[in-house]
């Protein structure tokens, strides 16, 4: 089964290779495109004051995080909830970019660009031309907005979990033509249902010669006929 993160981060700035770090990630994890309801937040010590443009983003002050651990401190718990799954961002080179750095700065193995999906990427193909900002994207999928005052990390990896599975289907998945839906049980265990017989067989709607006709017009039109006759429909070579 595809496990997948939706990961959002908050910074001091734009660029480490300036002094810029980390001072906030949370994730989402979902699997085959459902969340799972696991998280990961924290907040993150950035060994340096945080400038003012960054605070009226986020809203994150020097006090707020001068207790918070500093990367190092969460970095295994982060690699662990993470694991080897594929890690889904808005502009994802940005925080790709800081996760990478923060994790070289502590000897751990970076992430590398082939396991990230970005987001932007995803809806610039899909709505060429248009805005593609998070909150752009949630108001074109009707994703509320209504408890993001300001940038936080494990709201906007909230908001962007619903608009990445909406950018993959969203909705639209569940009428697949199976007979099994997927429904989620106990403990978050995916489970399929299956449909039982019904008391009262449905009577057909087609008369017997129009079964017949359908039958010669599928021999005559198809070649490969083993779509139908796995519907039980076999259809003989003299049905033409």
């Amino acid at each position: 089964m595809a496990r997948e993160i939706v990961l959002d981060t908050e910074t001091t700035g734009f660029d480490p290779k300036t002094g810029d770090r980390l001072i906030e990630v949370g994730c989402i994890e979902i699997q085959d495109l459902l969340p799972t309801g696991r998280t990961f937040h924290r907040f993150v010590n950035p060994e340096r004051l945080i400038p003012p443009d960054a605070i009226r983003v986020h809203g994150i002050t020097d006090e707020k995080v001068k207790d918070a651990p500093k990367f190092a401190e969460i970095a295994d718990e982060l690699i662990e909830f993470i694991g080897d799954a594929q890690m889904i961002a808005h502009n994802a080179a940005f925080d790709r970019n800081f996760i990478d750095f923060e994790y070289s700065r502590c000897g751990r193995p970076i992430t590398g660009e082939a396991r990230w999906i970005d987001t932007l990427k995803l809806a610039q193909t899909r709505f060429p031309g248009m805005p593609n900002s998070l909150d752009a994207l949630c108001k074109r999928y009707k994703v509320s907005l209504v408890e993001r005052t300001l940038h936080g990390a494990l709201i906007d990896a909230r908001l962007l979990a619903e608009v990445y599975l909406e950018l993959r289907g969203g909705k639209e998945r569940v009428l697949d033509l199976s007979s099994a839906p997927v429904g989620r049980g106990p403990g978050g265990v995916i489970e399929t249902a299956a449909y039982g017989q019904r008391s009262r067989p449905l009577a057909p709607r087609s008369t017997p010669e129009e079964q017949a006709a359908h039958v010669a017009f599928l021999a005559k039109a198809l070649k490969d006929r083993s779509l139908w006759e796995a519907y039980g429909l076999p259809i003989q070579e003299d049905a033409a």
